[in-house]
């Protein structure tokens, strides 16, 4: 039935309005996940009876610990912060932490992989059981968490009073939609994405921006950023000190960055291929124009890197040579292990979504930037608002959360065919990803390419982008730094506590799983940034004279970082 009959419009609409109140989740992905599991549990007398006894073993663990003996029978996932102020180890507040946890130990072992059941309906009752756990909290109560009752004592209930006027700020934000000002810490183009360059292109989906050399001498071949268009292009432009862009261009290096625009509804049918052909390709041949002749060093970060790994792969069907080599920051190809992301999605999750940006012809800012919360909720959820509510804390602002605020809208279509085509089906790798009506692999690329994971990311996990290694045959450099997802990235010079894991493929090698990869690979101090700077000078001529700014025939546009980085 096409969407433009009249009893699919209606459905669509009734859906769309339900998936508004629910921020976008289907109830019947939710319900189908918690059935399956309660299905196969009510058939497993076995493992009903190890939860029984679990519940047993944990409640005398409890028991030990209300009268004072042992050691803490239970302990937070190291990278919960809830629990580390001191007074949650005296009593009554480790009683309070203790059962909490114990309750977190048993849905653990209650909710993990059952015969029978569907991994993901595991996954996603664990996953939404830890979302109720949280909820119930004692570190969320002002009377159960020892760290508010120091602070409302010290203030003398200052903070309290502090924190309601927060609530009620937001709370009024919140209802009128309006976004919150910046506090004037941070400015763009002057303390933030203030690399000097110029606007060279513009097209209705990007800015090209040149950066102006900073060295007498250049290597001849361009470097080209493809950022991805879920956020802002300057987290590679972020403050002086950890720009990457400002660095490279400091190594002698020509850089053009793309600067997504931030789409409106009126956008809603631009297609993924409409990103790769008037984005990738567009940026590539404006850049071609500029310094014609001259091979490209190519660079996708995150989602960037998904649709410059599908321009180069069509490139390299279609004959086309014009790239030096190929970077893959933190970039997914395969999505068969794509995370906690893959929790959200199954066909009733994506069609429930797509009718939801169907009506509004895209996806908000604070409909994405609030699924990524949900997946660390008890840092970017919780504990931010025990600190702002009821502390009365105002929020320190840095760099990185400055540009995490500023996220973008992602058009209807785009979206849809990215989720359905890319995360849902899994095309690219499963040989079914087609463009201009043929398919396209990976493994015709041919130009050396460096992949870089970092080891805490949630978003495109280290595991998931090495299985690029898996599905080209190349020359491959593959690099494991510490941090995450965009902590992992921002590793310039002299950053402390630093390390990174290097290996280098040669061409038709053996394939080596990520566990051996791991365990044959020891860490090295330092940044990435030096060894990616040596590998890009290994593939790049010797330095030469300066490029023009620009074509000679069109003057620049405007000064970096242009408008579209502007708009909200």
């Amino acid at each position: 039935m096409p969407d433009t009959h009249p009893y699919e419009t209606l459905d669509r609409a009734l859906r769309a309005s339900r998936a508004r109140i629910t921020s976008g989740v289907s109830p019947h992905a939710a319900l189908s996940a918690w059935m399956d599991w309660a299905m196969h549990l009510s058939r497993a007398p076995g493992r009903q009876m190890e939860l029984a006894h679990r519940a047993q073993k944990n409640g005398l663990k409890l028991l030990r610990a209300a009268l004072g003996g042992g050691d803490a029978p239970f302990a937070p996932d190291p990278q919960d912060h809830r629990f580390v102020h001191p007074g949650w180890s005296v009593l009554p507040f480790s009683l309070w932490k203790n059962a909490f946890l114990a309750t977190q130990d048993w849905w653990d072992c209650a909710t993990a992989p059952q015969r029978g059941a569907r991994a993901q309906s595991t996954q996603r009752v664990n996953f939404a059981a830890r979302q109720m756990l949280d909820v119930m909290s004692p570190s969320n109560h002002p009377v159960l968490n020892p760290e508010i009752l120091q602070k409302i004592v010290e203030t003398k209930g200052a903070c309290l009073a502090g924190g309601a006027r927060h609530l009620a700020e937001d709370t009024l934000r919140t209802a009128t939609g309006e976004r919150p000002e910046p506090s004037g810490t941070y400015k763009l183009g002057e303390t933030l994405a203030c690399t000097p360059g110029k606007v060279v292109f513009r097209n209705d989906l990007f800015e090209l921006i040149q950066y102006a050399p900073t060295t007498e001498a250049v290597h001849p071949e361009p470097v080209l950023i493809v950022p991805a268009w879920i956020m802002k292009y300057y987290i590679l432009d972020l403050s002086p000190h950890n720009s990457l862009v400002r660095w490279l261009v400091g190594q002698g290096h020509t850089v053009f960055a793309i600067s997504w625009c931030n789409p409106t509804s009126a956008m809603r049918d631009k297609s993924l291929e409409d990103y790769r052909i008037s984005g990738v390709m567009a940026a590539l041949d404006a850049v071609s124009a500029i310094l014609p002749g001259r091979k490209v060093h190519a660079c996708g970060y995150c989602l960037g890197g998904t649709i410059l790994s599908i321009a180069a792969a069509t490139m390299a069907r279609d004959g086309d040579t014009r790239l030096a080599s190929i970077t893959l920051l933190a970039a997914q190809t395969d999505f068969t292990e794509a995370g906690e992301l893959m929790l959200f999605l199954d066909e009733a999750q994506v069609a429930y979504l797509e009718d939801m940006m169907w009506d509004q012809g895209g996806l908000s800012q604070e409909q994405m930037s609030g699924a990524f919360r949900a997946l660390r909720a008890p840092d970017l959820v919780w504990t931010r608002a025990v600190r702002r509510y009821l502390m009365g804390l105002e929020e320190q602002e840095f760099d990185i959360s400055f540009w995490n605020a500023d996220a973008t809208r992602m058009p209807y279509r785009m979206h849809s065919d990215y989720l359905r085509g890319l995360f849902l089906e899994n095309r690219l790798t499963a040989g079914r990803f087609a463009v201009e009506g043929r398919v396209i692999a990976l493994k015709d690329i041919s130009a050396p390419t460096f992949v870089l994971g970092t080891e805490k990311d949630h978003i495109a996990p280290w595991r998931s982008v090495y299985k690029t290694t898996l599905f080209t045959d190349n020359a491959l450099t593959f690099v494991l730094t510490g941090g995450g997802h965009n902590g992992g990235i921002l590793s310039e010079p002299g950053h402390k506590g630093r390390h990174y894991r290097i290996g280098h493929r040669r061409p038709g090698a053996d394939y080596m799983d990520p566990e051996s990869w791991f365990a044959c690979h020891g860490p090295q101090e330092g940044s990435w940034w030096l060894e990616w700077g040596r590998w890009l000078a290994r593939h790049s001529g010797a330095r030469g004279a300066l490029p023009p700014m620009g074509r000679a025939d069109l003057p620049p546009l405007g000064e970096a970082p242009g408008t579209y980085v502007f708009q909200r």
